[in-house]
C-alpha cells in the first residue's frame, strides 16, 4: 500500500470502514466491494479491503496487535514474528540498551517490541510505503513518543544517540530470495562492520537461519530462536560477555528455554537405547546437540551422522522431545505395514532424518487404520537404513 493510501485509512470514515471488515469472510469481497462503492469513495474501499486482508494474514505473526496495525504486502511475509521480537527486545534490555536504532525497520515489528521493552527506538528503512505502516502503527499501538521514524537510506543515517543497533538486512531482491550475503540490502559485511565498529554498547544483525558457522566472526555469539520446534531465524550478537567461551545459543519459544555452548565434542554413537531425543531445530542449527547429550546424563548418537540422541533413561529436558521406543527394525515396508496392523494403528506420525522416503510416500504405502497411535522414524542408525518405532514420553 502506498503512504497516501495508508493515510486515507485514518479519516474517521477509513476507520468506520475498517471496524466493518473486521471479520469479513474472503470469498464475500466482490459483492462486499460493489455495496461499499455505492456509499464511500472506490479508492477508500479499495485501500480498507486491502488492508483488511493484510490484517487477517498478519494474525498469525501478530496476534491481537494485527486488527489495530496497518501492513504492506512484504511488510506481512518479511517481519518478524512477535514473540520473536519481544525476545530480542528483552535481550537488548538486560545489555543495558537504552535507544536502538533499528535499521530496515520494515512495518515496525522489531520497534514496537523495543518500545515496549521501555527503550527508545529509531526505526529507519528506504521504503516509504513500509516508513508509512511503522509510523502508524506506534500511533495505533501508543507508542510514538517512544519510536521516531525516518525514511533514508540506512548506510547514510545518522544514529548519534542510539547506543545500540539492530540490523534485519533485506534478503530479497526482484528475482527473489537470495542467499548471497553480500547481495543483501544493506550487505551483511556492511551491517557487520557497523554492528562491530565499537560505537554502541550491544548490537545484534538478523541473519539466515542456514548461515553456515564459518561465516560467524570470532567472538560473536551466533543465536538460533525457534517457536513451537520450528526454527524461525537467527541473529549475530555483539557485546555478549559469553560469546568466547559459548559462540552459540538455541533458543526457544515460548518457554524461553535458553542453550548456550558450542565447544563440546561431538558424543559417542551407540545402540538405540529405550527413549529416543529429538532435539529441537534450534538446537541443531547451532551445533548444540552435545550440550543436550551432556543435559542428558551421557545420551548417545544413534549414528554419528543423525542428530538422535538416545539412552535408556527419560530425562526432562526443554530442549529435545523424548519417545519410548517399542521396535527397532530394518528398513522394511512390508514388515512396518504387518507391525502396524497388528497393533492397529491409525494415527501414524511419521517423521524423517537422513532418509530419502518422504512420510505421506510411507502413509499411502502402509495404510494405517485403527483405534491406536504411534510414530515411525525413517533414519540410519549406525549406518544402516533403520525404522524405529515408539510414542511420546512424558518425564514424571
Amino acid at each position: 500500500m502506498t503512504p497516501v493510501e495508508i493515510r486515507t485509512l485514518f479519516s474517521p470514515e477509513g476507520q468506520a470502514l475498517l471496524a466493518e471488515l473486521a471479520d469479513y469472510a474472503p470469498g464475500e469481497e466482490l459483492a462486499l466491494a460493489s455495496r461499499l462503492r455505492r456509499t464511500h469513495p472506490p479508492e477508500l474501499v479499495s485501500a480498507a479491503l486491502t488492508q483488511a486482508r493484510l490484517r487477517q494474514r498478519a494474525g498469525a505473526k501478530f496476534g491481537p496487535d494485527a486488527p489495530r496495525m496497518y501492513f504492506t504486502a512484504n511488510g506481512v511475509e518479511q517481519s518478524t514474528r512477535a514473540s520473536v521480537a519481544a525476545h530480542r527486545a528483552a535481550r537488548f534490555a538486560e545489555l543495558g540498551a537504552t535507544r536502538v536504532a533499528d535499521l530496515c525497520c520494515g512495518i515496525g515489528g522489531d520497534a514496537i517490541a523495543l518500545a515496549r521493552a521501555g527503550l527508545g527506538v529509531l526505526a529507519v528503512d528506504r521504503d516509504p510505503e513500509a516508513c508509512a505502516a511503522a509510523e502508524a502503527n506506534a500511533a495505533a499501538l501508543g507508542l510514538a513518543d517512544r519510536i521516531e521514524v525516518v525514511c533514508a537510506d540506512v548506510t547514510a543515517v545518522d544514529t548519534a544517540g542510539c547506543d545500540a543497533l539492530f540490523t534485519d538486512p533485506a534478503r530479497r531482491t526482484a528475482r527473489g530470495r537470495t542467499f548471497d550475503p553480500e547481495a543483501y540490502s544493506p550487505p551483511l559485511s556492511w551491517a557487520l562492520a557497523a554492528a562491530s565498529a565499537g560505537r554502541f554498547r550491544c548490537a545484534a544483525v538478523k541473519v539466515a537461519p542456514g548461515i553456515p558457522h564459518e561465516a560467524v566472526p570470532d567472538g560473536v555469539e551466533a543465536e538460533w530462536v525457534s517457536e513451537s520446534g520450528d526454527v524461525k531465524e537467527a541473529a549475530l550478537w555483539f557485546g555478549t560477555a559469553p560469546a568466547a567461551a559459548s559462540p552459540h545459543r538455541a533458543t526457544l519459544l515460548p518457554s524461553s528455554a535458553s542453550l548456550a555452548g558450542g565447544r563440546l565434542p561431538d558424543p559417542p554413537s551407540a545402540p538405540v537405547g529405550r527413549f529416543l531425543y529429538e532435539p529441537d531445530g534450534a538446537v541443531i542449527r547451532a551445533h548444540l546437540v552435545a550440550e543436550v547429550a551432556a543435559e542428558l546424563g551421557g545420551a548417545t548418537l544413534i549414528d554419528p551422522t543423525i542428530a538422535y540422541l538416545s539412552s535408556e533413561r527419560l530425562t526432562a529436558t526443554p530442549y529435545a522431545s523424548a519417545y519410548r521406543i517399542t521396535d527397532v527394525l530394518p528398513f522394511n515396508l512390508k514388515r512396518l505395514r504387518a507391525l502396524l496392523r497388528e497393533r492397529e494403528v491409525g494415527n501414524l506420525t511419521v517423521k524423517k532424518r537422513g532418509s530419502a522416503v518422504e512420510p505421506e510416500e510411507l502413509r499411502r504405502k502402509v495404510k494405517p487404520a485403527g483405534p491406536n497411535a504411534a510414530t515411525v522414524f525413517l533414519t540410519r542408525a549406525d549406518g544402516a537404513p533403520t525404522m524405529l518405532v515408539g510414542h511420546p514420553a512424558a518425564a514424571g
